[in-house]
């Protein structure tokens, strides 16, 4: 079990499309991105604006299993959540260009900006937290960014277990540390060819990048979370950064109410 959430961590983020797409749902709508792809989000509440996003194989449902969606509501902000391209309601597209290029920031950037939010706050948690970090260095729109469940070994382009997890979902049987992660997958109705295709253009964040990164950022980990490398070297990475334990492994950590206050104190 340990594995697989440890694989699902990796995980479980300039053309910006303003176009909003018509046809709703029971609770949300659809957004046109910059190269067609509808992406599903819902809006609650008023005051200043929080995007949260998923991690790998998740949806913006997962945000309501947790603390933190409602409690950012009863705190008067106003939340955003989106199923990310390749998940959930979203278009799941089955190319190279539906992914790379900083793809799934671009997603984020252009629904904010077809809302009209001129600032925001971003909450990632384990894969959205590495689309958060590639939102916060490409927007100066982003005011605070929290990172829940990541150190720092996303920012290494060549890193192993991305590698391993992408060949894995395209077929390839021999990379075994990884068959717990196939078993999850396979249990499930996911479209593998869109999520391989998330891990073989899966982003990452140079130090140099991070270097640059001027705002205010929250680097948020479970006690019992050993995935996605150490948070420490993370926050040596990122100037302006701060970090927070919580209870919790890192399928648990982030649902916790402990996640929720140590977000909020620090988005306030």
């Amino acid at each position: 079990m340990k594995k697989i959430i440890c694989l699902l961590a990796m995980c479980l983020s300039f053309a910006i499309g303003t176009k909003t797409y018509a046809q709703a749902t029971t609770e949300g709508a659809y957004y046109t991105s910059f190269d067609g792809t509808k992406i599903y989000y819902e809006v609650k509440g008023e005051g200043f604006p929080v995007v949260m996003l998923h991690g790998f194989t998740g949806t913006a449902q997962g945000w309501k299993n947790g603390a933190l969606y409602a409690d950012l509501l009863k705190e008067g902000y106003k939340v955003i959540i989106l199923d990310m391209r390749g998940n959930g309601k979203s278009d799941k597209p089955h190319t190279d260009a539906g992914y790379n290029n900083d793809a799934e920031a671009k997603d984020v950037m252009g629904l904010l900006t077809s809302l009209g939010i001129k600032k925001y706050d971003v909450v990632g948690y384990s894969r959205g937290s590495i689309i958060t970090s590639r939102v916060m260095v490409l927007d100066k729109r982003v005011h605070k960014a929290v990172m829940g469940g990541m150190g720092a070994d996303y920012t290494n382009p060549n890193w192993e277990r991305r590698i391993h997890a992408w060949r894995a979902l395209e077929g390839d049987t021999t990379l075994h540390d990884v068959d717990d992660m196939m078993v999850w997958i396979n249990k499930n109705p996911f479209d593998k060819k869109a999520l391989a295709l998330q891990q073989k253009h899966q982003p990452s964040t140079s130090p140099a990048e991070l270097a640059k990164v001027k705002i205010p950022v929250l680097l948020i980990d479970g006690t019992e979370d050993k995935t996605n490398g150490d948070v420490t070297d993370l926050q040596k990475l990122i100037p302006h950064s701060q970090m927070a334990a919580v209870p919790g492994d890192h399928n648990s950590a982030g649902k916790t109410i402990q996640f929720s206050n140590a977000v909020i104190t620090f988005l306030k």
